[in-house]
């Protein structure tokens, strides 16, 4: 298993060089997801792996043509008060009724998002359209590496409140980078059943949440210790010189940060085979292997060619989070 790990790091490497290291993460999170699944899910998944890997990122790049799609990744908690899980109701009509539908997409709507989205993959998998299940397993996965993200719970996203601007891409993509190859362990275990899936998607983004003051206030102390000129440096990425965090502050506050990053990853990976796998027992355990090769309708590739045509140009719709930082 350690030696199907390293082979899988190594592949994952090679994405993020050809794909952009901003979506590292996320096509991480699904690509080890599926190595995890039982005997009558592993090998319609692991037969489709490299569309699972590469199609993590879709619901990022849809935010360049869809007005909806932003408010799917994120939920700011702290605009609901100090205490955000005790005032805000767990079920959409109930929220609805509390704070309507307009505030709720303002401030985001990830928790019942991920819900959705895993009553639409059991769908899927009740109908056998292996299309479906692809596209919506992938991007279920998205929602879900999102919500362990404790900078996606807060209207300080980005640090931009607390002159901490660039903290979002910091922390979930330049320090799994530097650190998940050599250090990380991602042998999660095997997936659960999820008795009741909104509950769980509210317990990911209650411990993201509760995250979120070491994310902040850590940063903020090194940043005061090592001062500008020393925080950052210049880095060679796709061959042009950028500034980033050095390699002296991302390793303190990655050492400050005592395993976070790894732990909110390692639980994002089990939590996406598990939403995958309680879809897939909902649905009646379907027979998956006449799936196997089927290929992609016209549509998709139609609509997935779209996406990404509008995501090359640059154009992003609603909230300006970082992507690809």
């Amino acid at each position: 298993m350690k030696k199907l790990i390293g082979t899988i790091f190594l592949l994952l490497i090679f994405v993020s060089m050809v794909s952009g290291w901003g979506f590292w993460a996320h096509q991480q999170i699904n690509r080890l997801a599926v190595f995890t699944l039982p005997t009558g899910m592993i090998g319609f998944y692991k037969s489709n792996i490299n569309y699972i890997t590469v199609h993590a990122v879709d619901p990022d790049k849809r935010r360049y043509a869809d007005p909806e799609e932003a408010p799917r990744h994120y939920l700011d908690a702290d605009h609901y008060g100090k205490n955000p899980f005790d005032s805000i109701p767990k079920k959409w009509k109930d929220a609805v009724a509390k704070y309507g539908e307009d505030t709720l997409k303002a401030y985001g709507i990830v928790p019942w998002h991920i819900e959705r989205m895993m009553y639409r993959l059991t769908d899927a998998f009740k109908i056998k359209d292996s299309a479906a299940i692809l596209r919506v397993s992938a991007e279920l996965g998205h929602y879900i590496g999102d919500a362990h993200v404790p900078l996606h719970t807060t209207e300080n996203y980005n640090g931009q409140m607390t002159n901490q601007v660039g903290i979002h891409g910091f922390w979930e993509s330049r320090l799994p980078e530097m650190f998940a190859f050599d250090t990380y362990d991602f042998y999660v275990g095997k997936p659960y059943y999820i008795e009741k899936p909104l509950d769980e998607a509210w317990k990911i983004v209650k411990e993201s949440h509760y995250a979120l003051d070491s994310v902040l206030l850590f940063e903020k102390q090194l940043t005061e210790e090592f001062g500008t000129d020393k925080k950052y440096s210049f880095i060679e990425r796709n061959g042009k010189m950028q500034r980033d965090y050095s390699d002296d502050f991302s390793t303190s506050y990655h050492t400050k940060l005592d395993g976070m990053v790894e732990r909110r990853m390692r639980a994002a990976i089990r939590s996406t085979a598990s939403f995958w796998y309680t879809a897939w027992v909902n649905a009646g355990q379907p027979e998956l292997k006449d799936l196997l090769n089927k290929q992609q309708s016209i549509e998709e590739r139609q609509r997935i060619a779209s996406e990404e045509k509008l995501f090359k140009e640059g154009k992003i719709i609603g909230r300006p989070e970082p992507i690809g930082q």
